[in-house]
């Protein structure tokens, strides 16, 4: 059982009574923790973790209270502020507080907001950095965020503000021509939207998208399509969030680099999916 892997010989930190840890749990996979992630699990008093976060995970804690603190679009939920307040009375409270985010906690992730909430209170935070969805998902639909032939940028945005609106703030021109890739986090409500801001700013509508939803678990779905199709494939798909999109030429490596793919016996799509040229091995 997962409870009784044990940590290798190193000087791990100690979780000290009042202090609250804002840990990434990754983007879904348990095995993407961190050993500072589960450092943390194994000593906690209480683990307030999120919707994203793997029921699995909860596993390493068997001695913690699980307190569930989970946020979903257009599901009842609690508020931000009443969830930072808690995590106060927790700490206050002098226990061990494990603060527990899908993904990286500083990453659209409102963990900036808990940890402000906290230092304000008084209170002793440590931050554990995970891997984001923007960069784990995709990689493990066998897209990479960097690809030397592809881009020399990627910008990570997301798709909604905090009224839940398509973020007015977002100069869609710029990000259209200033960056080759584009990682969109929580976009699936206003991809509508996104698409259209994105063709207007002169992106063209045959340039590949993927969809990676429920990425790194049991339940992943990728769809590649289009910028100019996306809508329509996304309801014909049936496609669901939590879902991570890329916008850009790095998605055709993934006709190439679909491991997972490959792991069941599918035979790679294309060896050269940007028509470019194989990259020499020395260089």
């Amino acid at each position: 059982m997962a409870q009784h892997l044990t940590l290798p010989p190193y000087d791990w930190p100690v979780m000290q009574p009042g202090w609250v840890w804002l840990c990434g749990a990754g983007s879904g996979d348990p095995g993407l923790l961190t050993l500072h992630a589960l450092n943390a699990l194994r000593q906690a008093d209480v683990v307030i973790y999120d919707a994203l976060v793997q029921e699995a995970i909860l596993d390493w804690a068997p001695q913690a209270e699980h307190i569930y603190a989970g946020k979903r679009g257009g599901k009842p939920s609690a508020k931000q502020r009443d969830i930072s307040l808690h995590l106060v009375d927790l700490a206050r409270a002098g226990k061990r507080v494990l603060r527990l985010k899908g993904g990286d906690p500083f990453v659209f992730g409102r963990g900036g907001e808990e940890a402000q909430t906290l230092v304000q209170h008084g209170v002793m935070v440590r931050i554990i950095p995970g891997i984001s969805a923007g960069i784990g998902g995709l990689a493990y639909a066998g897209i990479p965020v960097t690809h030397r032939d592809v881009n020399q940028s990627v910008t990570f945005v997301t798709g909604h503000d905090q009224s839940g609106n398509t973020p007015g703030s977002l100069d869609w021109e710029s990000i259209s021509k200033g960056s080759q890739v584009i990682v969109i986090y929580m976009g699936m409500k206003h991809i509508a939207q996104i698409a259209a801001h994105l063709m207007k700013a002169g992106r063209n509508p045959s340039e590949p998208v993927a969809v990676v939803t429920t990425a790194t678990t049991p339940e992943q779905q990728v769809l590649e399509t289009t910028l100019g199709a996306i809508v329509d494939d996304i309801a014909r798909a049936g496609l669901e969030p939590p879902a991570i999109i890329c916008v850009g030429q790095s998605v055709l490596m993934r006709q190439v680099l679909d491991w997972q793919g490959m792991a069941a016996g599918e035979a790679p799509r294309n060896l050269d999916p940007l028509g470019r040229g194989l990259p020499a091995e020395s260089a």
